[in-house]
């Protein structure tokens, strides 16, 4: 069974509850009705799929984008804004994960409880092949999920509790964090001893979709010890953790599992969501059940039940090159007046740019954008304060109209292989400070790596080297990978967090074919350091003294 069959109708089939680090598990069943079948044995994993993380509705709406330089939320009454307004604090807390716990200790209970002898009462039924084969490996999939989500709590508090085992009330509410070091080296050796117990395909296995394969697991210790040797958390620059960060990303490369198609034939960035799926680069996706919410949220205004949502600031465009590969400059005219296409109607910047963000004159859903001052996506509440409109993630099928609805699905990418590369050609280039060497154990140099990204997008190739190489792989990440949960991470793991504090759109006034352009300030942000960690919720402190709130908070 796929898991994308039963993922969005869990919490009907499975009843766990508890709260907070509260061991609280109270499914009917006996323990031998919920590990003595297999249909019991799939919904009890399922269960724990089921807390994979999406950034497309995390706040209310809000992605974690609109609180970064990438985006801004057009409704300035979501709790989005008060990671900027200096109200966010451990008694306003935004996207805490704290539901992470409770997905790890329905982990940690599956994994004490599990017992394949069980399944050999069923050796006479002509399906026992089939469900061994995929019983066996459910473990070794829950110790993945398990890993992730102590990796999204680490990446939020730094150090935290590890928990692998299930504890009692008393116990839980006493458990002492500890160090990021020491998650990152559960997380590792746990995918160290897990990759090779997995299938590389799983439809190529036993029909299966959707779950974690080999190459998930060895994708998240490359993003692992990506996180790990930045400078948020590698103070002094110690070469040996980017060359582990270098090292885990080449293990994905070698593999020779993934591919990068160029940009035009990519059902990832042109496909709808179940197109998606078939993306040769695409490694681990949530799945998602049907539904027209986002296209609801992120619409222009002025379609049909829109609400503007999630708006692309100037930052970000100004990210993407001119199509000839140059950055793209407001003091140089030609730029500014061929900002989106040229006198003829080509296109003039990085095709990515087009794929991810709705700008005036884009056409979607058959009608032309009009963000230029006095447009009809304009001059109303939860209208663009930018001059933009998301275009990532949308499916152009969806319809909002209430006489013909149409809702489709909205899956969303976790791992996929340009992040990979990327992660290679940081962690290559940080550890040798060489863009043209082939490090040790290692098959590609970092340039190579970088333009490989670029390549599928028809983008010229860096030359440059040094810091400026550096610049451009961050760049690059910056907007291959918008919109998909990094930039807010990419932003603290770096240490730049001063970058969201002059958020830039843009002022378009004239009609039809003639416009003038001009970069304006829209917002002003708030930023303050101890914001590269996030407060502990002040709650989960007052019931357990010996988690210590983060500096600053």
């Amino acid at each position: 069974m796929k898991i994308k069959s039963i993922i969005s109708t869990i919490c009907l089939s499975t009843v766990f509850a508890g709260c907070s680090l509260y061991y609280d598990e109270t499914n009917g069943d006996s323990k031998e009705t919920a590990y003595g079948y297999y249909e019991n044995l799939e919904r009890l994993v399922t269960y724990v799929y089921s807390f994979l993380p999406s950034d497309m509705d995390r706040n209310d709406g809000a992605m974690m984008e609109a609180a970064t330089d990438n985006a801004i939320y057009s409704w300035e009454e979501n709790t989005i804004y008060d990671i900027y307004n200096d109200v966010w604090s451990p008694i306003k807390t935004i996207d805490t994960g704290w539901d992470f716990f409770k997905a790890i200790r329905s982990a940690n209970s599956f994994l004490e409880n599990f017992d394949i002898e069980e399944m050999k009462k069923f050796e006479h039924n002509d399906d026992y092949d089939n469900i061994m084969a995929k019983v066996t490996i459910f473990p070794y999939e829950v110790r993945f999920l398990r890993a992730f989500y102590h990796f999204e709590l680490a990446k939020r508090y730094g150090n935290v509790p590890l928990l692998t085992r299930t504890y009692t009330t008393d116990e839980i509410n006493n458990v002492k964090p500890v160090s990021y070091e020491e998650i990152v080296n559960f997380i590792v050796t746990e995918c160290d001893a897990i990759a090779n117990e997995l299938p590389e395909d799983h439809r190529d296995y036993k029909g299966d979709t959707g779950r974690i394969t080999k190459g998930a697991v060895l994708a998240l210790k490359s993003r692992v010890l990506l996180y790990a040797a930045s400078p948020l958390h590698n103070e002094i620059g110690d070469k040996r953790k980017w060359e582990a960060a270098a090292k885990a990303a080449a293990e994905v490369i070698k593999m020779n599992k993934y591919s990068l198609p160029k940009l035009s034939d990519d059902p990832l960035w042109i496909g709808n969501a179940n197109e998606m799926l078939d993306s040769p680069q695409l490694i681990l996706e949530r799945r998602n059940g049907v539904s027209s919410d986002f296209e609801a949220r992120n619409e222009p205004m002025g379609y049909e039940g829109s609400k503007g949502g999630n708006t692309p600031t100037q930052n970000l465009v100004d990210a993407y090159e001119m199509s000839d590969g140059t950055s793209f400059d407001w003091n140089n005219p030609q730029h500014v007046q061929n900002i989106y296409t040229d006198a003829e109607g080509n296109r003039t910047r990085d095709p990515r740019l087009y794929l991810n963000v709705l700008h005036n004159g884009s056409t979607w859903q058959d009608k032309k954008i009009e963000t230029n001052e006095g447009g009809l996506n304009t001059g109303m509440d939860g209208a663009t304060k930018t001059g933009y409109y998301l275009r990532k993630h949308m499916n152009s099928l969806v319809s909002l109209d209430p006489v013909h609805p149409l809702e489709k699905e909205h899956h969303y990418p976790l791992f996929r292989y340009a992040e990979i590369l990327l992660n290679y050609a940081e962690a290559a280039y940080e550890w040798t400070n060489d863009a043209d060497v082939i490090p040790e154990e290692c098959t590609m140099t970092a340039r190579q790596a970088l333009n490989m990204v670029r390549d599928c997008a028809n983008m010229k190739y860096v030359e440059e080297t040094g810091d400026a190489f550096l610049e451009k792989v961050r760049n690059e990440r910056r907007i291959e990978l918008a919109f998909e949960d990094h930039r807010f991470w990419d932003i603290r793991r770096w240490k730049i967090g001063n970058v969201v504090e002059n958020i830039y759109g843009i002022r378009i006034i004239g009609s039809g074919d003639s416009f003038s352009y001009e970069r304006v300030l829209v917002e002003k942000h708030q930023w303050k350091d101890k914001m590269y960690l996030y407060p502990f919720p002040q709650e989960e402190i007052y019931k357990n003294g010996n988690l210590k709130q983060n500096t600053g908070w």
